[in-house]
């Protein structure tokens, strides 16, 4: 006798993924990802910040010693719009990502000439001064050039 229901072929679809399935949603997931997390903007972290103030003033430091050891004057580049520092010595440059903000403060004559986005070293060991700024998300840090003694210093901006 037969049931009511029929015959037991009747089945409902089977629930659940297979294997070859979900090894093919992984697939697809990871080569997605390997396209997409390389293209995420990532920001320029405090360490990589300061690595920037660091090299920028180290390039002021080795153009106001060569300013000195070459008895000559020496004229490193500063150019907050097109984001790099520029050394006159050796033509290294410094570029700043522009996701950082980056300010000059510079003297507008020096020597009897426009200076504008320059700082001059001299060989008795003065400079014109300025003050660079690199900012990120409220933090920074700024590399100061003495106009008397041709000094750099760095000094941290709203440290934590």
């Amino acid at each position: 006798m037969r049931s009511p229901a029929g015959p037991k072929s009747d089945r409902r679809g089977e629930s659940g993924f297979t294997l070859l399935e979900t090894v093919c949603v992984i697939a697809i997931l990871a080569t997605l990802a390997a396209i997409v997390i390389p293209a995420l903007p990532r920001g320029t972290s405090r360490a990589r910040l300061e690595s920037y103030a660091i090299e920028a003033a180290a390039l002021l430091k080795a153009d106001h010693d060569a300013a000195i050891r070459r008895s000559t004057q020496i004229v490193t580049q500063v150019n907050a719009a097109s984001r790099y520092i520029r050394s006159g010595a050796t033509d290294r440059v410094v570029n700043i990502p522009s996701d950082v903000d980056f300010d000059a403060l510079l003297a507008a004559r020096c020597d009897k000439y426009p200076a504008r986005s320059t700082i001059h070293f001299f060989a008795s060991g003065m400079s014109c001064g300025g003050v660079i700024a690199l900012t990120r998300l409220g933090f920074g840090y700024q590399i100061r050039v003495n106009w008397l003694t041709g000094g750099v210093e760095i000094v941290a901006l709203n440290p934590a």
